[in-house]
């Protein structure tokens, strides 16, 4: 019975892992990401997964729709904690702050003052009292603040205060996790998420938090603060640094996106380019093959048929699933504890050559290298392989700890998840399905972020540019999600396009400041909207202003740690030795009565 729940665990562990995670979908992929979180959600409902109360959080009555108010029991919400280790909330505790739910409520305003509680966790066990003693801040982003407790146990939260004797923090955003001011989801009741609330909370939490059990003040400006976040959370570090120089000493941008764009094609282009190259060619000769094919009436059907899909109607949602392995790259990290390997298995797979006699369904034709799968249609390898992926649950791991009949785990990837039709679970056309506002709906969170500021649709690339995926991946079809899941308001109406300038006028690819590190990955996805952008200028690497590129990393690498590290590979070994140098060079400087932007 132990060896048993050992496995239920480690097939949970490893479930999670079958697609990207809930919001690693809803960042990449558009309107298909919502049904992908749907899936998801499911799975752990099926597999017992308890959601969890917003502890202790008051509730606010904002924007209730018609049938009265809601009881905690009724919100039920999920802050999406699932798949943390349970005990580093033991470990450190979570601790609240108040702020206001609108910082900008001018004084002659009519409407009610509401403030929410923000969620945060601290760490003591590195801190020495000094006038030098930094608070590293870890900006929470966009998921749970629990998701970031491992950077606060052994990753950079603890490098960083191991090395200069500061309280490491983990600040939770708002409306993420368990920092939840309103009661529902509507597009009225989330006007308060954007750039300038979320900043101006940072700034009052800095300014005025007192830490249970520290008798000291270390609130700034009297005490450095740096502050450190990853990809959503960099940008808003290099944000906060220009925003609030008084108060933010210095800042860590590890993947930030500080440039905000309409279009993202740039994102499939990195990992073309950085994947294997067999997986690469395979890629883009079946997703050139796929759209010819769907061109042609008489092999659409049988085409959709071969993927497991022959009842979606529409070609986009079809091919916008077939996008969803390429969002496994993005998962990667050197830490094998904590990186996926899923897009290394689907590359395996779609490699694979054919088995003679392997699959009785299909014919083998050896001198066109084809393979028959319908009277109408025939396909090479590649697509063949690529749609059992999409399709077929796949044995993929075995436990020789466990009893023989429980010894090969079964991973379902997209089609085989599904219970009900597949246009039910894949479609994207309904608009119904993107207009449930209750909060346990956290996919609206980024989306809305996404529709309002931050944009970064996945289209397909310019025409004629080598592509991995479908040229009916088009900006009309990636971005209507935003009217279908936020109808105009009462007090707020999202725009057809977001707008980005609010992001970008905040430096864009150019932003910079003393103390104010930029860290990114050479084969990040995300890279084509960070400081090293191909767009972007090269800078010069210096102990002020610190400008590195990771060698072979993907998505903010530098944040991961070991409690070793020498178990670290030899680059990360590198960065963490040069952000401890650098941060230990800035606090050397600090001095309390000259901490502005100098």
């Amino acid at each position: 019975m132990a060896r048993l729940r050992v496995l239920v665990a480690l097939l949970s562990l490893y479930s999670v892992s079958a697609i990207c995670s809930g919001i690693d979908q809803i960042r990449l992929l558009g309107p298909q990401a919502v049904n992908l979180w749907r899936l998801e959600a499911a799975r752990k409902t099926a597999a017992g997964s308890v959601p969890s109360a917003l502890g202790s959080q008051e509730a606010l009555l904002v924007e209730q729709p018609s049938g009265g108010d809601y009881s905690w029991d009724e919100l039920n919400v999920d802050d999406d904690t699932d798949d943390v280790d349970r005990g580093l909330e033991y470990k450190y505790p979570e601790q609240w702050f108040t702020q206001p739910l609108d910082h900008f409520l001018s004084e002659n305003a009519s409407e009610p003052r509401h403030t929410f509680r923000q969620r945060y966790w601290i760490s003591t066990r590195n801190y020495r009292p000094g006038p030098r003693a930094p608070v590293i801040v870890l900006d929470g982003g966009e998921t749970s603040g629990v998701d970031r407790l491992p950077f606060l146990d052994t990753g950079i939260v603890d490098i960083l205060t191991r090395a200069t004797g500061g309280v490491g923090v983990i600040l939770e955003h708002r409306y993420y996790g368990s920092s939840v001011p309103v009661q529902n989801f509507t597009t009225d009741s989330l006007r308060w998420l954007n750039n300038a609330q979320a900043a101006a909370d940072s700034a009052n939490f800095m300014a005025k938090v007192q830490f249970p059990g520290i008798q000291e003040d270390l609130t700034a400006p009297g005490h450095p603060w740096i502050y450190y976040g990853g990809s959503y959370a960099g940008a808003r570090a290099a944000h906060m640094r220009v925003l609030y120089p008084e108060l933010v000493y210095g800042a860590i941008a590890s993947s930030g996106v500080i440039h905000a764009s309409i279009e993202n094609w740039e994102y499939m282009e990195i990992i073309r380019r950085a994947a294997d190259p067999t997986c690469s060619r395979n890629l883009q000769h079946s997703i050139e093959l796929i759209d010819a094919l769907l061109d042609i009436s008489i092999t659409r059907k049988p085409l959709k048929a071969l993927f497991g899909l022959a009842g979606l109607e529409h070609d986009e949602d079809f091919v916008s699933l077939l996008e969803s392995p390429l969002g496994a790259w993005q998962a990667k990290v050197w830490d094998p504890e904590v990186g996926s390997t899923r897009f290394d298995e689907f590359c395996d797979a779609l490699n694979q050559p054919f088995e003679h006699g392997g699959d009785a369904e299909v014919a083998f034709d050896d001198d066109t290298g084809l393979l028959k799968v319908d009277e109408n249609l025939s396909v090479p390898v590649s697509v063949y392989n690529y749609a059992k992926w999409i399709r077929k649950v796949n044995d993929r791991i075995s436990f020789a700890m466990v009893p023989a009949d429980h010894a090969t785990f079964r991973v379902q990837n997209y089609v085989s998840q599904c219970s009900g039709s597949v246009e039910d679970c894949f479609g994207t056309f309904d608009d119904a399905k993107f207009q449930e506002t209750t909060l346990d709906q956290t996919w609206r969170l980024w989306l809305f972020q996404v529709c309002t500021e931050w944009g970064y649709f996945s289209t397909a690339p310019p025409a004629d540019h080598p592509r991995i995926v479908s040229r009916r991946l088009t900006l009309e079809y990636e971005s209507k999600t935003c009217k279908q899941a936020f109808p105009p308001g009462e007090h707020v109406v999202v725009p057809h396009l977001p707008n980005v300038t609010v992001v970008n006028a905040l430096g864009d690819y150019d932003i910079e400041a003393d103390r104010l590190a930029i860290i990114d990955g050479e084969v990040d996805p995300w890279r084509p909207v960070t400081p090293h952008s191909e767009y972007a200028r090269d800078r010069e690497d210096t102990l002020l202003r610190p400008f590195k590129l990771i060698p072979n990393a993907v998505h903010h690498y530098d944040e991961y740690g070991r409690r070793n590290s020498s178990e670290e590979p030899p680059e990360i070994q590198k960065i963490h030795k040069e952000m401890i140098n650098f941060v230990v060079s800035w606090l050397w400087s600090w001095k309390p009565s000259n901490v502005s932007s100098t």
